[in-house]
């Protein structure tokens, strides 16, 4: 993207991963700004594989290798490249491109790097690949902080015509709860789409003057629960709150968006984090911080919870969510609702 920016363009751009947020940021930027307004209407061509007769690309190279009418560059961009089957031209082309040519192949999957193409095209020196998999559930609450941290620094606009912004004021610089980023985690999943789209709300549904973005503003423009939701369901344990718990345990049963099997997740990785917790030998913030990988404001929360749940204890709790997810999925559980299974589990638990 700073290539791109500073107006560097490559002959070929092989944009292929599971995750679509980084193909279509890169696809649509260079759609935006490789050629002016006029240029566009000639010289820059979109095409879908689904369309393509034959699923082969060859009218692609085709038209890849023809001169640009406006006598500059042309842009040739291929969506859902997927679909293709007939890939011989592009292999080809590889041979010999045309450097007046943008290329772009957006691929949604993985192409095989051990086939010729593929490995040719990875290897090709003048090919730009990017490859975007999808975020692990344990990487969402750092690229959420991430990406407020970069949007801070000016690296995100509001569309792809703008580019780079600025570097924001301190005024204009924003921050986020340390609890809202693994709310959002769970409520969202690892869709970066959807991700973004929400802290683009929350950014830009700040009230006047608001420039930390909590659990009031999430309700408000996300819908997610300021007083029932996962972190106020794992608080609540640490607490030790028996009637705090149970509600929101009745709340998620009754809600078709907190499916059990889903807020089973950060409940493990909180217990499982809390065994090795119990288990170091420097507690000290920093270094639990670091070797459980989580925000070092949490690390108080694993000091609270060792007092109430020694190693015994949790290595229990453990024992109780896996039983819990297996029964969800099926196993020795031929009748449970989540409402039964949420009060069985809160009760081993807690007693």
């Amino acid at each position: 993207m700073r290539a791109l920016r500073a107006g560097e363009y490559a002959p070929i751009y092989i944009l292929c991963g599971e995750e679509p947020y980084y193909i279509d940021r890169v696809y649509e930027f260079i759609a935006a700004n490789a050629l002016d307004e006029m240029s566009r209407e000639f010289d820059q061509q979109v095409v879908y594989g689904r369309d393509l007769q034959g699923a082969d690309i060859s009218p692609v190279i085709g038209a890849a290798r023809g001169f640009a009418m406006m006598g500059g560059r042309k842009v040739v961009i291929v969506r859902e490249a997927q679909a293709l089957k007939k890939w011989d031209a592009l292999a080809a082309y590889l041979d010999n491109l045309m450097p007046q040519t943008v290329l772009v192949i957006c691929y949604n999957g993985k192409p095989d790097k051990r086939q010729g193409l593929w490995k040719k095209a990875a290897e090709h020196p003048q090919t730009v690949w990017l490859q975007s998999d999808k975020l692990r559930d344990y990487e969402v609450e750092r690229w959420i902080n991430a990406y407020i941290a970069d949007w801070n620094k000016g690296l995100y606009s509001d569309s792809p015509k703008d580019g780079l912004s600025a570097e924001r004021s301190v005024s204009e610089t924003i921050s986020i709860d340390p609890r809202i980023a693994p709310l959002l985690a769970d409520h969202l999943g690892t869709d970066l789409s959807a991700i973004v789209g929400a802290l683009r709300k929350l950014i830009d549904g700040r009230p006047e003057g608001v420039n930390v973005i909590d659990a009031a503003l999430v309700e408000r423009n996300i819908g997610i629960s300021k007083d029932y939701n996962i972190m106020e369901l794992q608080a609540a344990l640490i607490r030790g709150d028996v009637k705090k718990v149970n509600q929101i345990a009745q709340y998620f049963a009754g809600s078709k968006d907190h499916p059990m099997i889903r807020e089973l997740a950060p409940l493990f990785t909180f217990f499982s984090n809390l065994l090795m917790y119990h288990y170091m030998p420097d507690k000290s913030q920093a270094v639990v911080a670091r070797e459980l990988g989580i925000n070092p404001y949490f690390v108080k929360d694993y000091a609270s919870a060792a007092k109430r749940y020694p190693a015994g204890k949790t290595f229990l709790i453990i024992g109780y969510l896996r039983e819990t997810d297996a029964r969800l999925k099926g196993i020795n559980n031929p009748s449970a609702k989540d409402a039964d299974l949420w009060k069985e589990l809160i009760f081993k638990i807690m007693h």
